[in-house]
């Protein structure tokens, strides 16, 4: 009976895709995660933002498809055997978009204690911190949490 109380309390767990950008680590809750596919042939729409690639058709639903890395500001994407597009779901309605990533690592729990919320100010707001919501702690160190609300950009 004493072990219960040794334990310590992490508060609600909450699963995270570990993505790589660069040599960065992000966290992208798994409940926002409808799929992770492989590179492929992106089609390029016309006088669209930079930052969107284009569009892919995924079980026959056409996806746009942004480069995360130009969004925030990184240089352009690297492709490799190891980029992938994450389907998310993201929005009142679940709308699908897809995001660039260098890498996916691994899946972490993380309680919501080990979450420390960014509390920034206006001028870190404007550049890359206006994508992460909090930095996660867990053994190996800590993951920056993306903030998918930033991601809802004019598609």
């Amino acid at each position: 009976m004493n072990e219960l109380r040794d334990t310590v309390d992490i508060g609600e767990i909450t699963q995270y895709i570990i993505i790589r950008l660069g040599d960065e680590q992000y966290g992208i809750d798994i409940k926002f995660i409808d799929n992770i596919v492989r590179m492929q042939n992106i089609t390029r729409v016309p006088k669209i933002d930079e930052y969107f690639k284009g569009v892919i058709n995924i079980r026959g639903v056409i996806v746009p498809v942004m480069s995360i890395r130009i969004l925030m500001g990184m240089d352009a994407d690297d492709l490799t055997d190891k980029s992938r597009i994450i389907i998310l779901k993201i929005g009142d309605e679940g709308e699908l978009l897809g995001i660039i990533v260098d890498q996916v690592d691994q899946v972490l729990n993380i309680g919501s204690k080990n979450v420390d919320k960014l509390s920034l100010d206006d001028k870190s707001k404007k550049a890359n911190g206006r994508f992460i919501s909090g930095v996660g702690k867990y053994e190996g160190g800590l993951v920056s949490i993306l903030d998918l609300a930033s991601l809802e950009v004019d598609k």
